[in-house]
């Protein structure tokens, strides 16, 4: 990889430097230049970290020299809100909550955008040509093999529900998973599991009486299994466990055989983009990264369409589409977000 980026770490100077930084909770920015002189540059904003996405963004360089990229990463809630209140000109938008992108879309704040390569998107992977999806990221369990000695490994969630409520003494204070007040993608994972899995409420009952701990992020979660905090962690993003998980790590993927979330990653062209005719550029280049077939370049993130998931009976990524927007309307996600709080903040 090219150690071209410069990341520049929050700090006050940084935050006099920009005004739109000001107001958006910024976790990381990386700068990376142009490769010839005189060349312009697109703003991208995105949930990835910095050192997960750069590979793709010197991966388009090498196509692109002209093109410098200012990447910005934050929380999916404070890219919509950044898009929807700051009105920031990001050219890209690049989020894990899906339903977060399509109601930016829905309400008016993406540019149309079309080309060979949206073309060959299936139906469930874009949505009126303004929202494409170039990832299919699985949410998975993250254990600590050592809290689970002895113990059958849960293969599904009724099963993970008996074997938490049978070892309180072994689970307690040791569970982790997303705060869904703060998280978009912990929201969206827990919204679509609450409409497609009958044991949501029971799991998030028998989290509560564990003393849950909540996270605004997968990254955080895998830290706290890695240094013996969390024993499990319920609802993480596979892409990230998998870059933490290898012969070496104490830490161990299950994937849960009744029903899988699967996220699909998402991009949109803002409305106040700069650039926009580049940033298609861009956008063309994460949908062909997506195509596990034909892309050559470096991935870290998996492809939209993996043959190794797809062929598997679990495999149903959450589709494009107005359903999304069910619990984003306030009354659901206030209904939605008060049964939560009482099942998993349990007195």
């Amino acid at each position: 990889m090219r150690h071209t980026s410069l990341v520049i770490a929050l700090s006050a100077a940084l935050l006099a430097l920009a005004t739109l930084a000001q107001a958006l909770e910024v976790e990381e920015r990386g700068f990376f230049p142009a490769r010839v002189d005189d060349g312009s540059q697109l703003r991208l904003i995105g949930t990835a970290e910095l050192r997960v996405f750069a590979p793709l963004i010197e991966s388009f360089q090498e196509i692109h020299p002209d093109i410098a990229i200012d990447y910005t990463t934050a929380s999916s809630a404070e890219i919509f809100r950044a898009l929807i209140r700051e009105q920031g000109p990001f050219d890209l938008a690049i989020s894990s909550a899906m339903d977060l992108q399509l109601k930016l879309a829905n309400d008016g704040f993406a540019h149309g955008y079309s080309s060979e390569e949206t073309a060959r998107l299936p139906s469930w992977a874009r949505w009126r040509d303004q929202v494409f999806g170039f990832t299919s990221e699985p949410a998975v369990v993250v254990i600590s093999p050592q809290h689970f000695e002895g113990l059958a490994l849960p293969r599904s969630r009724h099963e993970l529900v008996a074997l938490l409520r049978e070892h309180p003494e072994r689970f307690s204070g040791a569970v982790g998973t997303y705060d869904v007040r703060e998280s978009g993608l912990g929201y969206l994972f827990a919204t679509q599991e609450a409409r497609n899995s009958d044991t949501f409420w029971r799991l998030a009952e028998v989290f509560g009486r564990l003393d849950v701990r909540l996270y605004c992020c997968s990254g955080q979660m895998i830290d706290d299994i890695a240094n013996g905090e969390l024993a499990m962690a319920y609802n993480v993003l596979g892409s990230y466990a998998e870059q933490h998980v290898d012969p070496d790590s104490d830490l161990q993927i299950i994937r849960l055989g009744d029903y899988r979330n699967v996220m699909l990653r998402t991009v949109l062209i803002p409305t106040t983009a700069r650039d926009p005719v580049q940033a298609g550029l861009f956008l063309d280049h994460l949908l062909r990264s997506g195509n596990a077939e034909n892309f050559t370049g470096p991935r870290i993130l998996p492809p939209l369409r993996d043959p190794a998931m797809r062929d598997t009976s679990d495999f149903g990524p959450i589709r494009l589409g107005p359903a999304l927007l069910v619990y984003l309307d306030a009354l659901n996600r206030e209904a939605f977000l008060e049964t939560w709080s009482n099942s998993v903040e349990q007195p």
